[in-house]
């Protein structure tokens, strides 16, 4: 009984952590009809920054979301595709205080020191461009940010490139305010 409930801790614990909300940050060029652009390809010289197997499971991902919103992937595209990636740490951001202090007739004094609690995460940005090749440049661009564990299964990590290209191509086309 006390290894199923173990069990269950960890597989919630896991589960709200691949669950963890992906911040995706748009901008684009508010003069563009993007309209236009029905058709797609990637950048041949795409360098990615992930393992090949991650590469290919982050381009699936889009490729999904991308025909998702209609678009199609193409030898002769409208535009062109950019992805560039880096994984970096994140300190810890808890920490416990201890603190010493005295007073005295006209005398205070205090001391206080900041112990670090946990371990830092790593976390992963995406950036994604959209390039228009006849001169257009860029017109659209998303980056995304969120925490990864390099030792997920396969199928854990196709289930969050698959949740963070969704995320990403929800700011696409973006909405005329």
């Amino acid at each position: 009984m006390k290894n199923r409930f173990s069990a269950f801790i960890c597989l919630t614990f896991f589960a709200l952590m691949a669950c963890a909300p992906v911040r995706v940050n748009y901008d684009y060029d508010r003069n563009t009809d993007f309209s236009k652009y029905k058709t797609y390809n990637y950048f041949q010289d795409l360098n990615i920054g992930m393992s090949e197997l991650d590469a290919n499971r982050f381009l699936d991902a889009l490729d999904s979301a991308m025909a998702a919103k209609g678009m199609v992937l193409s030898d002769t595209p409208d535009f062109l595709i950019n992805v560039q990636s880096n994984a970096y740490n994140v300190g810890s951001q808890s920490s416990v205080g201890v603190g010493i202090g005295g007073s005295g007739r006209n005398m205070g004094g205090g001391i206080s020191v900041g112990i670090p609690v946990g371990q830092s995460t790593l976390n992963r940005q995406i950036q994604v461009d959209f390039v228009d090749p006849q001169g257009g440049g860029l017109f659209w661009q998303a980056i995304s940010e969120d925490s990864f564990y390099q030792d997920d299964a396969p199928e854990a990590k196709e289930e969050k490139f698959n949740a963070i290209a969704t995320e990403i191509l929800k700011g696409y086309p973006p909405t005329k305010k």
